[in-house]
């Protein structure tokens, strides 16, 4: 029963990064299940995306939705890239060296964190609270397809959402409003897009099913937290807390710290 509760809590952490970040929660809940429960990789990454197979989002993205600040056919297309991206990943855990991956993928994440934290992108007067509801320029339709597949591969791999890539993604290429860019992210993630990954950890015994049921039910009150909170920050500051979130994470994974060397 505490353990549930643990998990539970667990959950509502994940929740609130998933709604300020537009994140799956599956790089916060990951490591925790290892530090926590010592869970074996494969346990830790089949039981996170098990936890973020339920629509538990779904609240946070009314949210968006209600504020225009969610891109459905887009958000469509790379739901459809994730769903494909992320059977290959799981299958691809066993027989690819993760270590190389993930120095590179910390790489990427140390790129995206400096663009965000750049102080002096923070003071153009350019960047202003001006929101950009409608996006109007035509996006090829494979863009957000392939970044859907890289993103659900990564997924698939370490039990994340896949927002890590989303988000910046849809900020740095296509040039979304971060609040857009969250919305769209959090609703691409909103279907069963990581059922191909969870067959096939499942089949193998790798789910703990009583914590990923608890960690489910503690994000959706959690995505909620972190909506409200995104949607009633300024622009910039949700760029920075974005950006330093991002390079915390990017420097564990280069240099192997607490968290990479247990995954």
């Amino acid at each position: 029963m505490f353990e549930n509760i643990v998990a539970f809590i667990i959950g509502v952490i994940a929740g609130v990064a998933a709604g300020m970040f537009g994140i799956g929660g599956g790089v916060v809940i990951v490591p925790t299940l290892i530090i926590i429960f010592s869970l074996p990789l494969h346990f830790a990454t089949g039981t996170s995306l098990a936890a973020l197979l339920l629509p538990v989002g779904i609240f946070a993205c009314i949210k968006f939705y209600k504020s225009r600040l969610l891109n459905i056919k887009i958000a469509a297309l790379i739901a459809f890239g994730l769903t494909i991206g992320v059977y290959f990943g799981s299958e691809a855990v066993s027989v690819i060296n993760p270590k190389m991956l993930k120095i590179i993928y910390g790489c990427f994440l140390l790129f995206v964190s400096l663009y965000f934290i750049n102080p002096l992108q923070l003071i153009k007067k350019s960047n202003s609270e001006k929101v950009v509801y409608e996006y109007k320029n035509t996006v090829p339709s494979i863009y957000p397809l392939l970044i859907g597949v890289f993103a659900g591969i990564l997924s698939g791999m370490f039990g994340i959402g896949g927002g890590l890539v989303i988000t910046p993604f849809l900020m740095y290429v296509l040039r979304f409003h971060p609040k857009n860019a969250i919305g769209t992210s959090l609703g691409a993630l909103l279907l069963p897009v990581g059922l191909p990954g969870v067959i096939v950890y499942f089949n193998n015994g790798f789910i703990v099913l009583n914590f990923a049921i608890a960690i489910a039910i503690g994000i959706v009150f959690g995505a909620i937290i972190g909506a409200k909170i995104t949607l009633s920050l300024k622009t910039k500051y949700v760029k920075l807390i974005y950006g330093v979130f991002l390079l915390l994470m990017a420097l564990d994974f280069i240099v192997g710290g607490s968290i990479a060397n247990k995954i």
